[in-house]
């Protein structure tokens, strides 16, 4: 399922046009994109938690020359699935 499915989704369970379906999913989208990028996780009660994870810096060697190099920290997103989900797809 790729995005255009899920605004198709929403708008025929919830009953509503296409174009609003998509303005929520948006809206949804854009805050949890918006609190990850402040470090602030988002908690769907039932669904799951999206976090954000530090990578700290490491070494890593370069695939092509097998020169050594340093690989910067960085900030991952992650999700944590919910026991209702894990058992839903179980």
């Amino acid at each position: 399922m790729n995005k255009t499915d899920l605004i198709e989704q929403v708008a025929s369970q919830a009953e509503i046009s296409s174009n609003a379906a998509e303005s929520a999913v948006n809206a949804v989208l854009d805050t949890i994109s918006s609190s990850l990028s402040k470090d602030d996780s988002v908690s769907i009660t039932g669904f799951g938690t999206f976090a954000v994870k530090h990578r700290n810096e490491r070494k890593g060697r370069n695939p092509r020359t097998g020169e050594e190099i340093t690989i910067r920290a960085s900030k991952v997103p992650s999700f944590k699935a919910a026991k209702a989900l894990r058992e839903a797809v179980n």
